[in-house]
């Protein structure tokens, strides 16, 4: 499966593996002491709460299990922490009893590493059908037939070969299922997603501090991730935009250099035991135009209307619907045209990095207390440059609460 961060560092012209330069720089070796020594993980006790939280939502709407391949979703509930391949592990969570996990034999000694909640493992060998282990282990938990609940990026051959090995059973999408336990985060995870955030901001504040001219985007973003795991952080992506580059929300394959007023757009993100942040900061090397200056107050501008907008109960749709129709009394757009904001003003973010709701017209899901998102209304000039300043927020029954501070000035943008 291709990454976020390895699209994202071939978008911005980054080999994958960058040179190491001189590091750290000596002065400032004091300024990179961890920040997540004392993280807490997530506890068993708090997978398990999930795990009964699906259950009564499963017996609510009638439905025999939820099969959850490798990814976030199979992490929230169990502590699994794998990957996908041609090989398949899968886990059947049972409306009523264990968890089963249906996994590789040679991978059963690692898949057990994570398992964090009682459940059976149940391995199969290479001359096997591991579909047949899926459909002996839920008529095993007792589904013998009924609605599978199948979480939405499960691959098609899976949900595919079930259908061929049984027709007695239904599948429908979990995403009700998932959304109703992901959407609200707990202290727990909350208190996680500021410590990740926390240590990309400080790594920002130490990579705007040393960026030079003549750096090339994958200098500045190999000297990202390694203060980024200097300060504890596992790092996710760093994306760096210079110059024309920075009009392109994604970048661009063409190799671009810091030289006297160049805009550098930087959007990164780490994780801390699994959770993510995502900040993203845009200044400029020398001395700033005039037109600079005025777009980078506009997208600041816009981040506190997306604030102000937020409120219990209000469709999350409004929150782009209020900054766009700021944007349009500028001049920028209508819409989402360009010049001005092409992408949606945020998305939710935890264990995934982009994850419902998302900040975009029409979007109803009404704002309740433990959502997160990310509030980025950037504007993008072709031909010219781009500004994008970006924070993580949590809703809570008083309003929006950042894990970051906004960017003060163009002139203070960490």
């Amino acid at each position: 499966m291709l990454s976020r961060r390895v699209f994202l560092q071939a978008a911005a012209g980054a080999p994958l593996i960058a040179g190491a330069g001189n590091w750290p720089p000596a002065a400032s070796a004091a300024e990179l002491t961890p920040l997540t020594a004392d993280a807490k993980p997530i506890s068993a006790d708090e997978r398990r709460a999930r795990i009964a939280k699906v259950q009564v939502l499963m017996g609510e709407r009638k439905l025999a299990a939820l099969l959850v391949e490798p990814g976030a979703t199979l992490e929230y509930f169990t502590g699994i922490r794998w990957w996908r391949s041609e090989r398949i592990t899968l886990a059947i969570i049972p409306a009523r009893g264990e968890v089963m996990v249906v996994t590789p034999a040679f991978e059963e000694p690692s898949v057990r590493e994570t398992l964090q909640v009682a459940g059976d493992v149940r391995p199969w060998n290479e001359h096997e059908n591991p579909i047949d282990r899926i459909v002996q282990g839920l008529r095993d938990r007792g589904v013998v037939s009924g609605a599978l609940a199948v979480e939405s990026t499960t691959r098609f051959f899976i949900v595919d070969g079930l259908r061929q090995a049984s027709n007695a059973y239904e599948m429908i999408s979990a995403d009700p299922l998932v959304r109703a336990c992901r959407l609200i985060k707990s202290p727990a995870e909350l208190a996680l997603m500021q410590l990740a955030n926390s240590v990309t901001l400080a790594a920002l504040r130490f990579v705007h501090a040393h960026v030079e001219r003549g750096m090339s985007s994958a200098a500045i973003s190999a000297l990202m991730d390694r203060t980024t795991t200097a300060l504890g952080g596992k790092p996710e992506f760093a994306l760096v935009l210079l110059n024309e580059a920075s009009a392109y929300p994604h970048g661009s394959v063409q190799i671009q250099a810091v030289r006297e007023g160049s805009t550098i757009l930087m959007d990164c993100g780490c994780t801390v035991h699994g959770y993510q942040s995502d900040i993203s900061r845009t200044w400029v090397f020398g001395q700033a135009t005039a037109r600079q200056r005025t777009i980078w107050n506009t997208v600041k501008r816009g981040q506190e209307i997306a604030l102000e907008t937020a409120k219990i109960d209000v469709p999350v749709g409004r929150i782009d619907d209020a900054v766009r129709a700021y944007y349009e009394s500028q001049g920028w757009g209508p819409g989402y045209k360009l010049p001005g904001l092409s992408h949606r003003t945020g998305h939710g973010i935890g264990l995934d990095g982009h994850e419902p709701a998302y900040l975009v017209h029409g979007d109803a899901t009404p704002l309740e207390a433990g959502m997160c998102f990310s509030d980025e209304p950037g504007i993008y000039i072709p031909g010219e440059f781009g500004v994008r300043l970006e924070d993580c927020w949590a809703m809570t029954s008083a309003g929006p609460k950042l894990f970051t501070p906004l960017a003060k000035s163009l002139d203070e943008p960490i």
